[in-house]
C-alpha cells in the first residue's frame, strides 16, 4: 500500500511538471494571441506527438531520478548498520533504479515502435 502511495505522489508531481512544461512551451509559441488557448505542442504526426512528450518526460523526469537516488544515499547513511533500515534503502535505490530504467527505456522503445510501423 505504501508503495502505491509514493507511485501516485510521483505520478502527481510529474504530471504538475509536465504541466509548466507544456505552460512554458505555450507562452514560447508566436503564434498564439495573448488571452487566447493555444495548443503548445505543433506537431503533424503521431510520431512527433510521442517525441515531443517524451522529450518533455525525460527533461522532468531525469531530474527527479537524481534526487531520489540522492536520497537514497541519505538513507543508507542514515541507516547506519541498522538492517531494517538498509533493507529499506536497498529497496528505495531498487525502485529508483527501476524508474530510471522505464523512463530511460521508454525513448527506445518508442524508436523501436515507430521503426516498426514506419517499415510497414
Amino acid at each position: 500500500m505504501n508503495i502505491l502511495r509514493r507511485f501516485n505522489k510521483f505520478i502527481l508531481i510529474t504530471y504538475s511538471f509536465l504541466g509548466s512544461y507544456l505552460t512554458v512551451l505555450a507562452a514560447e509559441n508566436p503564434v498564439c494571441r495573448p488571452g487566447t488557448i493555444c495548443n503548445p505542442i505543433s506537431t503533424d504526426t503521431v510520431n512527433d506527438f510521442i517525441k515531443v512528450f517524451l522529450e518533455g518526460a525525460l527533461k522532468i523526469g531525469i531530474p527527479i531520478v537524481s534526487l531520489a537516488i540522492i536520497y537514497c544515499g541519505f538513507l543508507f547513511v542514515e541507516a547506519r548498520g541498522n538492517p531494517e533500515k538498509i533493507t529499506k534503502a536497498k529497496d528505495a535505490l531498487l525502485y529508483t533504479l527501476i524508474g530510471a530504467a522505464i523512463l530511460l527505456g521508454s525513448w527506445a522503445l518508442a524508436q523501436v515502435i515507430a521503426d516498426t510501423v514506419l517499415a510497414i
